[in-house]
């Protein structure tokens, strides 16, 4: 499997020639700059659009797994972010996901929001998500395979999801 860090695919990744050091153990990178209209009237972004980025980072992971084609239901059960710095416009924000523990039906996903104008990292994010039947009704076990492909990703930047 080839790292996301190695893809080609600029809007899923970043290749590890331009991850930074704070970023060094999340084996997806999803580039996201800062658009004008996401600022507040305090003139720095938004704090309901670092929930978007990380919801944009999570399908990029999501993707890296050959997970997200359609026939994968998921949920969103829990989210938080923790704000370190305020980030105004222009930026690009670099968003390290990785799965923090994997569980028998859901995974946690960890965030690190890093500001390439700061040269730090801004913000921290933190998702539970839970895997749905077809249906959406009932929570289904990740495959053998599923869990497979995930620890082999994490495997690639020497990260090891809790059990």
């Amino acid at each position: 499997m080839e790292s996301p860090k190695q893809s080609e695919n600029a809007t899923t990744a970043v290749s590890s020639s331009h991850c930074p050091n704070e970023l060094a153990h999340f084996p997806v990178i999803h580039p996201q700059p800062i658009h004008w209209g996401e600022m507040d009237a305090f003139n720095h972004l938004n704090n309901v659009v670092y929930y978007r980025y990380a919801e944009s980072a999570r399908i990029s992971y999501l993707q890296a797994l050959g997970m997200f084609d359609g026939s994968m239901v998921t949920v969103l059960a829990q989210s938080s972010c923790q704000y370190l710095r305020p980030v105004t416009y222009p930026d690009t924000l670099l968003l390290g996901v990785r799965c923090q523990r994997l569980g028998n039906t859901s995974i946690v996903m960890e965030y690190g929001y890093y500001s390439s104008a700061q040269k730090a990292i801004v913000a921290t994010a933190e998702a539970v998500v839970v895997r749905l039947d077809s249906d959406g009704k009932s929570k289904l076990p990740w495959t053998e395979d599923e869990r497979e492909r995930l620890l082999a990703l994490e495997a690639t930047v020497e990260h090891t999801p809790k059990g």
